[in-house]
């Protein structure tokens, strides 16, 4: 079995982790405690919160003009990648709640972004194929149903561009992957990984970042 090297993360080495990324601005610090305390049972739903400025790195690095986030919650991830794009950038958020949604559209707005992103409340498989078939995608962030997923990298695929990206989350879940029980979310993403290390058109690579993410770009 291969080595581990990394570290086991402890309360302390997280909070130094933290304390050595980008420190979250007043709105995502604001929509992080908003999320907590108004849907507790839900919170986990939330991006880690080292994922926020992972994905504005990623938005930046690849110069990412129309972004797709498949999934969006209470719009923390959004709202990081919103911030990171240039001022004509368009970040498509595809969700089927008007009520987690609410919470975003308002983030949105006290961060001055609102404009960046078109927020779409339907099904995201059907917000998918209704986009345009031609490559135009420059980056997308996948943290939707678990069932979906495979569905979802099929409509991004061939509507990324040559070199663009797709963020995968979850892809670890809580561990679960390595023997998940039949039918659970943890085996949809079990079977996602392997579609995603088998698919020719990309190159991807899978991290230990929060509950696990792959990046993957289009060859």
């Amino acid at each position: 079995m291969p080595e581990f090297k990394g570290p086991q993360i402890t309360p302390e080495l997280y909070t130094y982790v933290l304390a050595h990324n980008p420190p979250l601005d007043p709105a995502q610090r604001a929509l992080v405690d908003i999320t907590h305390s108004a849907l507790p049972d839900q919170a986990i739903k939330q991006v880690a919160r080292e994922q926020g400025p992972l994905l504005a790195f990623l938005v930046r690095l690849t110069g990412a003009r129309h972004v797709v986030e498949v999934g969006t919650f209470t719009g923390l991830s959004a709202l990081s990648m919103a911030r990171a794009l240039p001022a004509d950038g368009t970040l498509v958020a595809l969700d089927i709640s008007e009520e987690w949604t609410a919470y975003a559209r308002r983030a949105w707005a006290d961060a001055g972004v609102a404009d960046r992103v078109d927020l779409r409340i339907a099904p995201a498989l059907d917000s998918l194929r209704a986009m345009p078939t031609e490559p135009h995608i420059d980056l997308a962030f996948l943290d939707a149903n678990k069932d979906g997923y495979i569905d979802y990298w099929e409509e991004l695929v061939p509507r990324l561009r040559p070199g663009g990206l797709i963020v995968a989350d979850n892809v670890l879940f809580s561990g679960e992957v390595t023997a998940p029980a039949p039918g659970s979310p943890a085996a949809h993403m079990k079977a996602f990984n392997a579609h995603v290390a088998q698919d020719k058109r990309m190159e991807s690579v899978m991290l230990t970042v929060a509950d696990g993410v792959t990046l993957a770009r289009r060859l």
